[in-house]
């Protein structure tokens, strides 16, 4: 049975937001992580961190939702750090060679710290 899907998304300040899933992001799910993330940007989001520790599984409707938050906060002047620590994901991001598309750090801490430098 897979994971139940959820998004949330977390306002640290007026610039600095945490979107995390859990679960699967695939066809049918894709569409309400993309909203998050629009939502995001909307609200003036520069800084952006995606929280997939408890994503498992991303089919390329999900990559292909991630390259274009990235292309949308670059377009904005805005920074975005993924957060995984799930092996199998990893190795996604490394045979479609979206690891050097993306920075990918091992937490939150270290992803927010990234967000700091220039």
């Amino acid at each position: 049975m897979p994971a139940r899907f959820e998004v949330t998304d977390e306002a640290l300040d007026a610039k600095r937001h945490i979107v995390a899933v859990s679960g699967e992001v695939d066809l049918y799910t894709a569409a309400d992580l993309r909203a998050a993330l629009s939502h995001a940007v909307e609200e003036g989001c520069t800084s952006l961190v995606i929280d997939l520790t408890n994503t498992h599984f991303m089919d390329s409707t999900g990559l292909s939702t991630l390259v274009s938050a990235q292309k949308r906060m670059r377009s904005r002047g805005g920074k975005l750090v993924i957060v995984n620590v799930d092996p199998s994901l990893a190795y996604t991001f490394q045979i479609t060679g979206l690891d050097l598309v993306f920075k990918v750090v091992g937490d939150r801490l270290e992803a927010l710290a990234e967000l700091e430098t220039v």
